[in-house]
C-alpha cells in the first residue's frame, strides 16, 4: 500500500484552512497512487492552541470528520489525521482513520501524554492497541511520544499490526527519535513505522520535520527534510512477510523472564 506522509504544520488555530490542505494533500497522494494519507498530530488545530483546546475540540463524529470523510471519499484514500476528541467533559488528543468509503475505521486517544502542555490540556487514553484493516494492511494507531515506549510499540507487534502509523509533534532537540528510534522500532517489531512531523516555530515549540516510513529492515522508505513536504513510500506486504519469517525477534522472546518490566 502507498502511503503519503503530510509534513505540515497547517495554520493554527484554522479548522478550515487546515481542511482546505488535507483535501489538496489527499489530492496530490492519490494521484501519485497512495491508498493512505497520514497528517501530523492534532494538525486539525494546530499544537500551540493553548487555552483554545476545549473550545476547538470536537467529538470523533463530528463535523471535521465529516468533512474529512468527503475528502476521502472525493479522492478515494484513507486519511488518518490527529485532533483534540471531545468526549463528555473529557478531552482526548486523538488520531482517527477515516477510510476511503468516508467511514470511521479506528479512533486512538494518546496513552503517554508529553509535557505540561498535554498534561493540563488533555486525559491520557487507556487503550493502548487500536488496529484497523485498510487495503490488505492491518494499520496501527499511536501518537508521538506513544511510540518512545518499546512496550508500546511490541504490544502492537504482537497484535499483528503490519503498517504503526504515528502522527506526531517531535521538536528540537529530540530529532533522533525520528532519525534513529523509529528505524530501530520498525526492524525490532518487524513492521512498517509511519511517523509524521509538524514543521518549524509554532509559539514556543520548535517541530524538527524529519518525517519517516521506516521498513521491517530498519531502511528508511521515505524520508522529509525540515520543510513542509509530501514524501511518498510503499509497505509491502510480501516484503514484510518475508522479513517476519527470516527475524527471529518474536519467536525467540521468552515472556516468563519479564514480568519485573510491570
Amino acid at each position: 500500500m502507498r502511503t503519503a506522509l503530510l509534513q505540515s504544520s497547517g495554520q493554527l488555530g484554522s479548522v478550515a484552512e487546515n481542511l482546505k490542505a488535507l483535501d489538496d494533500a489527499a489530492g496530490r497522494a492519490a494521484a501519485a497512487g497512495a491508498g493512505l494519507l497520514v497528517a501530523p498530530e492534532l494538525f486539525l488545530t494546530g499544537y500551540a492552541i493553548g487555552d483554545d483546546v476545549a473550545r476547538l475540540a470536537e467529538p470523533a463524529d463530528g463535523a471535521a470528520a465529516v468533512a474529512i470523510g468527503e475528502i476521502a471519499v472525493r479522492h478515494g484514500i484513507g486519511v488518518v489525521y490527529g485532533y483534540p476528541e471531545r468526549a463528555g467533559a473529557a478531552v482526548f488528543n486523538s488520531a482517527q482513520l477515516i477510510g476511503p468509503d468516508g467511514a470511521s475505521l479506528a479512533n486512538y486517544r494518546k496513552t503517554h501524554l508529553f509535557g505540561c502542555f498535554e498534561r493540563d490540556s488533555f486525559t491520557p487514553g487507556e487503550q493502548p492497541v487500536v488496529q484497523a484493516e485498510l487495503g490488505g494492511v492491518r494499520v496501527g494507531l499511536m501518537i508521538c511520544y506513544d511510540v518512545e515506549f518499546p512496550e508500546n510499540v511490541r504490544a502492537h507487534a504482537l497484535a499483528g499490526t503490519d503498517l504503526l502509523v504515528v502522527p506526531t509533534a517531535q521538536m528540537h532537540p529530540f530529532q533522533f527519535v525520528a532519525e534513529s528510534v523509529v528505524p530501530v522500532r520498525a526492524f525490532e517489531n518487524q513492521m512498517y513505522v509511519a511517523y509524521v512531523n509538524r514543521v518549524g516555530l509554532e509559539g514556543e515549540f520548535e517541530f524538527v520535520g524529519l518525517s519517516t516510513l521506516a521498513g521491517p529492515d530498519g531502511i528508511a522508505r521515505a524520508r522529509a527534510g525540515r520543510g513542509d513536504e509530501l514524501v511518498i513510500g510503499d509497505v509491502d506486504p510480501e516484503f514484510l512477510s518475508a522479513s517476519r519469517e527470516n527475524n527471529p525477534y518474536l519467536r525467540d522472546r521468552r515472556p516468563g523472564l519479564y514480568a519485573s518490566l510491570v
